[in-house]
Protein backbone atom coordinates (compact mmCIF):
# COMPACT_ATOMS: atom_id res chain seq x y z
CA UNK A 1 0.00 0.00 0.00
CA UNK A 2 1.63 3.28 -0.88
CA UNK A 3 2.05 6.42 1.87
CA UNK A 4 -0.55 9.18 1.73
CA UNK A 5 2.16 11.40 0.53
CA UNK A 6 3.39 9.64 -2.66
CA UNK A 7 -0.39 9.84 -3.58
CA UNK A 8 -0.27 13.33 -2.96
CA UNK A 9 2.93 13.89 -4.83
CA UNK A 10 1.53 11.90 -7.92
CA UNK A 11 -1.93 13.44 -7.74
CA UNK A 12 0.03 16.91 -8.06
CA UNK A 13 2.32 15.82 -10.38
CA UNK A 14 -0.63 14.66 -12.57
CA UNK A 15 -2.69 17.65 -11.34
CA UNK A 16 0.42 20.10 -13.27
CA UNK A 17 0.76 17.53 -16.21
CA UNK A 18 -3.10 18.58 -16.87
CA UNK A 19 -2.63 21.88 -16.61
CA UNK A 20 0.44 22.12 -18.69
CA UNK A 21 -1.68 20.30 -21.49
CA UNK A 22 -4.25 22.48 -21.14
CA UNK A 23 -2.54 25.38 -21.63
CA UNK A 24 -0.83 24.33 -24.30
CA UNK A 25 -4.53 22.78 -26.21
CA UNK A 26 -5.77 26.40 -24.95
CA UNK A 27 -2.92 28.77 -27.26
CA UNK A 28 -4.35 26.08 -30.00
CA UNK A 29 -7.28 27.25 -30.06
CA UNK A 30 -8.85 30.12 -32.32
CA UNK A 31 -12.30 31.25 -31.78
CA UNK A 32 -13.87 33.68 -34.64
CA UNK A 33 -17.62 35.16 -34.47
CA UNK A 34 -19.81 36.40 -37.15
CA UNK A 35 -23.17 38.09 -37.00
CA UNK A 36 -25.39 36.16 -39.11
CA UNK A 37 -28.39 38.67 -39.14
CA UNK A 38 -26.46 41.10 -40.63
CA UNK A 39 -24.59 39.67 -43.26
CA UNK A 40 -27.77 37.85 -44.19
CA UNK A 41 -29.26 41.72 -44.47
CA UNK A 42 -26.17 43.01 -46.13
CA UNK A 43 -25.04 40.44 -48.64
CA UNK A 44 -26.40 41.60 -51.91
CA UNK A 45 -29.08 38.47 -52.54
CA UNK A 46 -29.77 39.28 -48.71
CA UNK A 47 -31.42 42.73 -49.91
CA UNK A 48 -32.61 41.20 -52.75
CA UNK A 49 -34.85 38.88 -50.52
CA UNK A 50 -35.94 41.63 -47.97
CA UNK A 51 -37.04 43.80 -50.86
CA UNK A 52 -39.39 40.87 -52.24
CA UNK A 53 -40.34 39.88 -48.46
CA UNK A 54 -41.27 43.54 -48.14
CA UNK A 55 -43.30 44.04 -51.56
CA UNK A 56 -45.34 40.76 -50.80
CA UNK A 57 -46.07 41.58 -47.05
CA UNK A 58 -47.12 45.46 -48.05
CA UNK A 59 -49.67 43.69 -50.77
CA UNK A 60 -50.99 41.77 -47.63
CA UNK A 61 -50.78 44.32 -45.32
CA UNK A 62 -52.76 46.52 -47.96
CA UNK A 63 -55.51 43.60 -48.45
CA UNK A 64 -55.99 43.25 -44.86
CA UNK A 65 -56.12 46.66 -44.24
CA UNK A 66 -59.15 46.72 -46.94
CA UNK A 67 -60.43 44.03 -44.80
CA UNK A 68 -60.29 45.85 -41.42
CA UNK A 69 -61.80 49.11 -42.42
CA UNK A 70 -64.46 47.37 -44.55
CA UNK A 71 -65.55 45.24 -41.08
CA UNK A 72 -65.03 49.04 -39.52
CA UNK A 73 -67.86 50.46 -41.54
CA UNK A 74 -69.96 47.41 -41.33
CA UNK A 75 -69.90 47.90 -37.14
CA UNK A 76 -70.51 51.38 -37.52
CA UNK A 77 -73.34 51.18 -40.21
CA UNK A 78 -74.85 48.38 -37.63
CA UNK A 79 -74.86 50.76 -34.81
CA UNK A 80 -76.52 53.28 -36.25
CA UNK A 81 -79.47 51.03 -37.82
CA UNK A 82 -79.41 48.79 -34.38
CA UNK A 83 -82.12 51.29 -32.76
CA UNK A 84 -84.69 50.62 -36.46
CA UNK A 85 -83.83 47.15 -36.40
CA UNK A 86 -86.69 43.68 -35.22
CA UNK A 87 -84.18 41.88 -32.85
CA UNK A 88 -84.00 39.11 -35.48
CA UNK A 89 -82.37 41.27 -37.84
CA UNK A 90 -80.17 42.75 -35.73
CA UNK A 91 -78.67 39.12 -34.35
CA UNK A 92 -78.54 37.81 -38.33
CA UNK A 93 -76.45 40.99 -38.71
CA UNK A 94 -74.35 40.52 -35.44
CA UNK A 95 -73.60 37.12 -36.90
CA UNK A 96 -72.25 38.05 -40.24
CA UNK A 97 -70.19 40.52 -38.83
CA UNK A 98 -68.91 38.53 -36.33
CA UNK A 99 -68.41 35.73 -39.63
CA UNK A 100 -66.51 38.64 -40.92
CA UNK A 101 -64.45 38.91 -38.03
CA UNK A 102 -63.47 35.87 -37.85
CA UNK A 103 -62.40 35.09 -41.60
CA UNK A 104 -60.68 37.83 -41.19
CA UNK A 105 -58.53 36.46 -38.56
CA UNK A 106 -57.69 33.71 -40.29
CA UNK A 107 -56.68 35.62 -43.42
CA UNK A 108 -54.31 37.50 -40.38
CA UNK A 109 -52.64 34.36 -39.66
CA UNK A 110 -52.89 32.50 -43.30
CA UNK A 111 -50.74 35.64 -44.20
CA UNK A 112 -48.25 35.42 -41.78
CA UNK A 113 -47.62 32.01 -42.22
CA UNK A 114 -47.65 32.49 -45.73
CA UNK A 115 -44.72 35.29 -44.91
CA UNK A 116 -42.85 33.07 -42.58
CA UNK A 117 -42.69 30.38 -45.00
CA UNK A 118 -41.85 32.75 -48.04
CA UNK A 119 -38.66 34.16 -45.69
CA UNK A 120 -37.76 31.10 -45.23
CA UNK A 121 -37.87 29.75 -49.10
CA UNK A 122 -35.78 33.07 -49.77
CA UNK A 123 -33.44 33.00 -46.59
CA UNK A 124 -32.27 29.28 -46.71
CA UNK A 125 -30.24 28.99 -49.75
CA UNK A 126 -28.28 32.62 -48.91
CA UNK A 127 -27.80 30.88 -45.05
CA UNK A 128 -26.58 27.71 -46.66
CA UNK A 129 -24.25 29.42 -48.97
CA UNK A 130 -23.18 31.57 -45.77
CA UNK A 131 -21.80 28.74 -43.64
CA UNK A 132 -19.61 27.83 -46.53
CA UNK A 133 -18.57 31.11 -46.73
CA UNK A 134 -18.01 31.22 -42.83
CA UNK A 135 -16.10 27.37 -43.00
CA UNK A 136 -13.83 28.44 -45.87
CA UNK A 137 -12.51 31.76 -43.89
CA UNK A 138 -12.45 29.84 -40.88
CA UNK A 139 -9.91 26.84 -42.52
CA UNK A 140 -8.29 29.52 -44.85
CA UNK A 141 -6.79 31.81 -41.46
CA UNK A 142 -6.88 28.58 -38.79
CA UNK A 143 -9.93 29.66 -36.76
CA UNK A 144 -10.95 26.22 -34.84
CA UNK A 145 -14.77 27.14 -33.90
CA UNK A 146 -17.12 29.98 -35.29
CA UNK A 147 -19.94 31.11 -33.24
CA UNK A 148 -22.48 33.02 -33.78
CA UNK A 149 -22.02 36.77 -32.94
CA UNK A 150 -25.87 37.95 -31.27
CA UNK A 151 -26.47 39.57 -28.01
CA UNK A 152 -27.82 36.12 -26.63
CA UNK A 153 -24.70 33.93 -27.12
CA UNK A 154 -21.52 36.02 -27.55
CA UNK A 155 -21.11 38.64 -24.95
CA UNK A 156 -17.72 39.52 -25.79
CA UNK A 157 -14.92 38.94 -28.84
CA UNK A 158 -12.41 41.03 -30.13
CA UNK A 159 -13.03 42.89 -33.25
CA UNK A 160 -9.84 41.41 -34.99
CA UNK A 161 -12.01 37.55 -34.71
CA UNK A 162 -15.12 38.94 -36.61
CA UNK A 163 -15.62 37.75 -39.77
CA UNK A 164 -18.75 39.54 -40.35
CA UNK A 165 -16.90 41.58 -43.02
CA UNK A 166 -15.53 39.30 -44.88
CA UNK A 167 -17.90 36.64 -44.96
CA UNK A 168 -20.25 39.61 -46.68
CA UNK A 169 -16.98 40.85 -48.91
CA UNK A 170 -16.28 36.96 -50.01
CA UNK A 171 -19.94 36.08 -50.14
CA UNK A 172 -20.41 38.86 -52.79
CA UNK A 173 -17.45 37.91 -54.67
CA UNK A 174 -18.58 34.68 -55.48
CA UNK A 175 -20.66 34.28 -58.68
CA UNK A 176 -24.56 33.77 -58.82
CA UNK A 177 -25.53 29.85 -58.54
Amino acid sequence: MRSPAFITVVAFGFTAFLSGASLSFAEDIKIGVVDMQKALQTVEAGKTAKAQLEKEFNAKKKELQSEETSIKKMGDEYKKQSLVMSDEARAKKQGEIQERIMKFQELTARSQAEIQQKEQELTRPIINRLRTVIGDLAKQRGYTVVLEKNENTVLYSMDKDDLTGDVISSYNKQPKS
